[in-house]
Order: C-alpha cells, then structure tokens, then sequence
C-alpha cells in the first residue's frame, strides 16, 4: 500500500492542488496530519477536497482554532487575525466537520498518525532533544507528524541516539527515499504543504510505501503568486502573505 501523507495545508489551494497532480498515480490512499486551515485565502475549497480525498484525517491546533474549539488566546497576532478570518468563511458544513476530527494519535495499518506529537497534539518535535520523550510514548516504530512545518524528522537508533533526517535541497518532483529498517524507531515529518518554514517555499508532502518500506520525500513548485493575491483580495496580513515567498 502506498499512503500520500498531507499536513499543514493552511488553506492554500494551489500548493495543495500541485501535490495532488505531482502525487498522482503513486499513491493508494490520502492520511492528513491536520491544519487544513487557517492563515491562507481558501480554507472551503481545501476541506472540500480533503474531505473527499482523504480516508483519515486528524485535526491540527488552527483546525481546532478556526472551528472555535479553541479560543486562538495563544497564537500570536497574525496567526489569531487568519484563525479570525477563517472562522467568517467557513460554511456550517465545513465548520461541523472541523469540529468532528479526531485527536491524534491515531493508528492505521501499524503505524501512528499524529498532528504535534504522540505525548501531546500540539507539542512541538523540532530538535533531535526534543524527539526520545516522543518516541517513548509512541506505541509504533513508524510516526508521522507535522505541526512544525519543517520536512524531515528523526530516527531512534537501537542504540538509543535520535538522529534528525535532512532534507534540503530537493529537486521538484524528484524523491528523498528514506529506507524504514527493522529495529530502529522513526518520526517522519512530510512537511507543510502550504506554509513551508525551512526557507524552502515550495509545497512538501510525502509518499510511504508499507510494502517496501519506503519513505519518500517530495517538494513541489506551485503558483505562489496566484495564492499572494488571494490573500491581498482577501484582506489578510501582509506578512502573512510575504513570508510564504521566503518559507519561514
């Protein structure tokens, strides 16, 4: 089986749109580690598609923010004006469906789903010191997650040392290939489709094949500037509109 693994798509149509086409024929099914939402300009037509691409999807700390779950008090000033925003757009449906995603973690075929990490949802994994309390509570040798924005993750050597995996530099379209070894643990990050924060700006995603036991990673050109004048015409701040140029 191969999975197409999604994360932090922020309502960015576009990026989400080119992953879709770049991924076509090479996957089996969609698993998203959540935050459809928030900062970008179209937050309906991104649950629209994810609603009918995805056979799970766990929801993400600006899903639960812009579904009103949360009351956004903790984001900073530009991310509370997107969740704001978001919240007057999306349609009742769509709100109801945000409301109703599942925490992570969440199993599927042997390995783990998160959004932030296996201890907590919305923990941050962006260190190699910050990974062995995770893969300690973790119940598979295999977790994705996303929440950082950053592609890559970590591996836990039988040997007891986390290791992060880097991944920089990649061609549009041409793989990272990451081998699953028996024995070792691993945290696998995809990356953000539509908010990239590793100063790459492209959309990242990732492919795993369960029968190979392979991870591949993917970074995708996308049409940057047509999401930049949605968010003009939307009203949205301008930083959060420049700093998708910069990914960061």
């Amino acid at each position: 089986m191969r999975y197409l693994i999604l994360s932090d798509i922020h309502s960015n149509l576009e990026a989400l749109e080119k992953c879709m086409a770049m991924a076509s024929g090479h996957y089996d099914q969609v698993l998203c580690l959540g935050d459809l939402v928030g900062y970008g300009p179209d937050p309906n037509a991104v649950v629209d598609a994810l609603r009918g691409l995805a056979s799970v999807t766990i929801r993400g700390n600006h899903d639960k923010a812009c579904a009103g779950i949360t009351d956004a008090e903790d984001f900073n000033p530009l991310a509370r004006a997107g969740t704001l925003w978001t919240r007057q757009q999306l349609t009742a449906a769509n709100l109801a469906w945000l409301q109703d995603l599942p925490p992570g973690p969440c199993e599927v075929a042997g390995f783990e789903l998160v959004h932030g990490s296996p201890r907590d949802e919305d923990e941050y994994l962006v260190e190699s010191h910050d990974a062995p309390p995770a893969f300690e509570e973790a119940t598979s040798a295999l977790v994705f997650f996303g929440h950082t924005h950053l592609q890559g993750g970590f591996v836990w050597s039988p040997d007891g040392n986390a290791q992060p995996i880097p991944c920089y530099g990649l061609a549009n379209g041409s793989p990272l290939t990451v081998h699953i070894d028996e024995g070792s643990r691993y945290l696998i990050n995809p990356g953000s489709v539509g908010q990239p924060r590793d100063r790459d700006w492209r959309a990242a995603f990732a492919i795993f094949d369960s029968d190979q036991r392979l991870v591949e990673y993917y970074r995708a050109s996308y049409n940057l500037l047509t999401t930049q004048d949605k968010m003009r015409r939307a009203g949205l701040p301008e930083p959060l509109i420049t700093r998708l140029q910069f990914g960061r």
